[in-house]
């Protein structure tokens, strides 16, 4: 059973346990639920609590928007989005002695810089809000948006294509469910295929990773239990899946603490999702494509053919052609249709780095150059 309140006081606590022991007792009998996890021993998470964020104030957060509206105004663009700071903590407690407690931060900055005709795109997440240049990101979308300006058709089809962080954290995230016992029990997991197997290029490396120095994240789950550094895809062979303690019991495997917050529908998931770099920069990667286009994002990401992991999308806010190691101009959106392993197959990454979502679910990608990616058709803007 499960009972919510947003009242700490003793009487409120006592009475939402009452309500989720009520709520318990109506729910049949499951002879597969195990007992919940016993008190652990956790990592630690270091970086993951900024103080300068925790005492952020609103005219801090108004500093940085005012560094994004002065770029708009230099620029004679109009901009949205947004700057963030944010303090949470979760503590777990159960009966069976477990007893965890996180505390993180998260400061952000979100900039779509708009022009009649384009637009641009910056964004960042860290721990500290005194690691944010809000004039460098805003600057950074404004280029965006002025490059893209008079956008020229091109037509659908395979193309060669550098998708920068943002656009690749999206993509990469369409094939985290995967990664659950739950989908891997039901079907409809790419893993029931390809675990143990070859799925992607041997430079590919997927970990959950929740102390990873770019974003350090809670090092146990909701139940409690201790998240462990788990290697999903390790040199191209599809390696695991993450469990919480149902899961783990149902399937005879460990508890690897990737329980989500009851009731949920998706089972254990990675929550901090870490794909290794190269060892080429982003403009090396663009110094080396004769023809392709760069993306900086997308949009309205959805599955088409959940088990062969073939997604659809848009290209937003900044889409550029490259020509002979050279970004040209910029180029109208484009819808496509892609495998997610296809793209993996096949695909060289930048050695930077970025994160992308805040801490309970962050993803840290670098850039990816993808080799046949597959256009479907073409838009008026």
């Amino acid at each position: 059973g499960v009972a919510q309140t947003n009242v700490l006081n003793d009487e409120a606590l006592h009475a939402a346990v009452r309500r989720a022991i009520a709520l318990a007792k109506l729910a049949p009998p499951d002879p597969a639920q195990p007992a919940l996890p016993e008190r652990a021993t956790y990592g630690s998470s270091d970086g993951a609590f900024a103080p300068s964020t925790a005492s952020a104030t609103a005219n801090q957060r108004a500093q940085l928007c005012d560094a994004i509206f002065r770029s708009a105004r230099a620029h004679d663009f109009w901009c949205a989005g947004f700057a963030r700071t944010m303090e949470g903590g979760v503590s777990i407690v159960n009966s069976r002695g477990a007893r965890a407690s996180f505390d993180g931060t998260d400061a952000a900055i979100n900039i779509k810089m708009n022009a009649p005709d384009s637009s641009g795109y910056a964004e960042a997440y860290t721990p500290d809000v005194l690691t944010l240049d809000a004039a460098a990101l805003a600057e950074r979308s404004a280029q965006k948006a002025a490059a893209a300006r008079a956008p020229r058709a091109v037509r659908a089809g395979e193309w060669t294509v550098i998708l920068e962080p943002p656009a690749f954290g999206e993509f990469l995230n369409c094939i985290s469910r995967h990664f659950s016992a739950q989908a891997y029990d039901e079907g409809s997991s790419f893993l029931c295929d390809a675990l143990d197997r070859k799925c992607a290029g041997s430079n590919v490396t997927i970990w959950d990773d929740y102390a990873h120095p770019r974003a350090p994240g809670m090092p146990f789950d909701f139940e409690g239990a201790p998240t462990q550094r788990i290697a999903l895809i390790k040199d191209g062979v599809a390696a695991a899946y993450v469990t919480d303690s149902y899961w783990a019991a149902k399937l005879s495997k460990s508890n690897t603490g990737h329980a989500l917050p009851a009731p949920n529908t998706f089972g254990p998931l990675p929550r901090h999702t870490v794909i290794e770099g190269g060892t080429k920069s982003l403009d090396q990667l663009i110094a080396e494509t004769k023809r392709g286009l760069l993306v900086t994002r997308f949009w309205y990401l959805r599955p088409v053919d959940e088990r062969r992991t073939i997604i659809t999308g848009m290209t937003r806010d900044g889409t550029f052609m490259i020509e002979d190691g050279k970004v040209t101009h910029g180029v109208r959106n484009l819808r496509f249709n892609q495998s997610v392993l296809a793209a993996l197959a096949e695909c060289e990454f930048s050695k930077e780095q970025s994160r992308t979502a805040s801490y309970h679910y962050s993803t840290v990608v670098p850039a990816v150059k993808i080799e046949r990616f597959n256009f479907t058709s073409e838009t008026d803007f």
